[in-house]
């Protein structure tokens, strides 16, 4: 597997030197941060990301994300032109080398909780979620932390607006026109997609959500089968679900898997939840069963470690931190390093 961390570009507050100071860093997920969803990533601002990787030693060949713009989730006349758009960013990634684009096709919001700075019993904090909290929201004026800025009160009347009608099987349909309409990018440049499963994996506000679990896995790679078509195995999104057997899933799409976030939670309710250190002690997920079912099918893609707890008094985007994630980095190269060994000697024996 290729370890990598999340980096938020030249505004990140954390610098790419004390990323690559993490043991196996072999690389950082970033993006074009200031091109409007819907346009073409520019080639010269491409490379100039990647230069600013390169130069610290760290390689960018995972991209997240490409957003992917309403317009093509709701099937509008306007979706050809952005699926264009898309797939021209598709191949100016692809000259400068990206390997994977980690994407989402979740309607509004590409993730809920209801607490950024929930405190752990250890004193440190996480995200969280409430479904309760979630439910007493006026749907009409909605306001939650980390996503409440990223629209206008007129904008999310708008698209929730628009939403009204759209069903399961309508986005569905949307996401394999979509998929389709950029596959020959994809073959041209060897540029894999990986979808991210929708966080949390239920229906919010009468926006219906449709990568939620292995039902809609394996009808997502019928319906479009072509080998880049592929998914990223984020635990703590597909974790949320209780119905998810997460190492069973790990096995069973190892080699659609293309991209692995690797992180932990544990339940406090049916569907409440707070994220937590990446250990599998630490929390209800198998992280180490993951790990498992991933070397045994022989999984060589890239991995990094999901969102981590805000520890040791740092400030900053929670959830992003620099010390929990490293922590997650260092225990998770220590579960492939013992799993991939124990799993090398069962098959010599």
């Amino acid at each position: 597997m290729k370890m990598t961390f999340r980096w938020y570009g030249e505004k990140d507050s954390i610098p790419l030197r004390y990323i690559r100071q993490i043991p196996n860093m072999y690389g950082v997920v970033t993006a074009v941060y200031d091109v409007p969803v819907g346009k073409v990533w520019g080639l010269p601002e491409i490379l100039h990301l990647k230069g600013l990787c390169e130069k610290e030693g760290l390689a960018m060949e995972v991209i997240e994300s490409v957003p992917v713009h309403e317009d093509i989730k709701l099937g509008r006349p306007s979706r050809d032109a952005l699926i264009r758009n898309y797939a021209e960013t598709i191949l100016n990634l692809g000259k400068a080398g990206v390997k994977c684009i980690c994407y989402n096709f979740m309607p509004v919001f590409d993730w809920l909780r209801t607490d950024l700075k929930h405190v752990l019993p250890d004193g440190s904090t996480s995200l969280s979620y409430s479904h309760e909290t979630l439910m007493k929201l006026d749907r009409n004026s909605l306001r939650l932390p980390g996503w409440d800025e990223s629209y206008t009160s007129e904008e999310l009347s708008g698209l929730l607006e628009a939403y009204e009608g759209v069903t399961h099987e309508k986005l569905f349909e949307n996401l394999v026109y979509f998929l389709r309409g950029i596959m020959p990018a994809c073959e041209e440049t060897g540029i894999c997609m990986a979808i991210h499963p929708d966080d949390p994996p239920w229906d919010m506000f009468g926006l219906p959500r449709i990568i939620t679990c292995e039902k809609n896995l394996d009808a997502l790679f019928a319906a479009v089968p072509d080998r880049h078509n592929g998914l990223t195995f984020c635990t703590g999104s597909l974790g949320a679900g209780r119905e998810n057997d997460l190492p069973h899933m790990a096995e069973k799409y190892a080699d659609r898997i293309f991209f692995a976030h690797l992180r932990q939670l544990s339940f406090s309710g049916e569907k409440d939840f707070a994220e937590n250190g990446h250990m599998t002690s630490q929390g209800d997920l198998d992280v180490c069963g993951v790990v498992r079912a991933l070397v045994k099918k022989g999984f060589d893609g890239y991995v990094r470690p999901d969102h981590g707890r805000n520890i040791w008094g740092e400030e900053g985007k929670p959830g992003y931190g620099l010390y929990d994630r490293a922590l997650g980095a260092a225990y998770l190269n220590g579960l492939f390093e013992a799993t991939e060994r124990e799993v090398k000697n069962e098959i010599a024996f």
